[in-house]
């Protein structure tokens, strides 16, 4: 009476990854990783992973060049300080003491005060 069709089975996907030198895509289980120095870069919630940004790469040859590509560039700390008081002032009460700022981000008032500084120079400069 009813014929009942054959169960066909999808073939599964991989997930895929990008390279981030050459931006080819290919199956994640074929990815090689690594972490460069970027005052740039913190973490969302592991503040001992601040200043390392997690590159991928399509081979050894490629994260190698990664790596070189950010050894050049300069590791500035005010820009690191200026990005741990943006995650703080981002995930909790906008305004903050001195006080309550340092303890937020374990940095020293001197130095907060320098990545302030640091970082609306660069608003100035980006504005112009």
């Amino acid at each position: 009476m009813w014929k009942r069709r054959k169960q066909t089975r999808r073939p599964e996907t991989l997930p895929l990854e990008l390279c981030d030198l050459c931006a080819a895509t290919f199956p994640a289980d074929q990815a090689v990783r690594g972490y460069v120095a970027d005052s740039s870069s913190v973490h969302p919630t592991d503040e001992h992973r601040d200043g390392l940004r997690r590159v991928t790469a399509c081979g050894e040859a490629h994260l190698d060049a990664i790596r070189r590509e950010y050894a050049r560039r300069p590791f500035v700390n005010e820009e690191l300080w200026a990005a741990k008081i943006t995650r703080v002032l981002t995930s909790g009460p906008p305004a903050l003491s001195m006080t309550q700022l340092a303890c937020r981000t374990g940095l020293h008032e001197p130095d907060i005060r320098r990545a302030i500084a640091w970082h609306n120079e660069r608003c100035r400069r980006m504005a112009q």
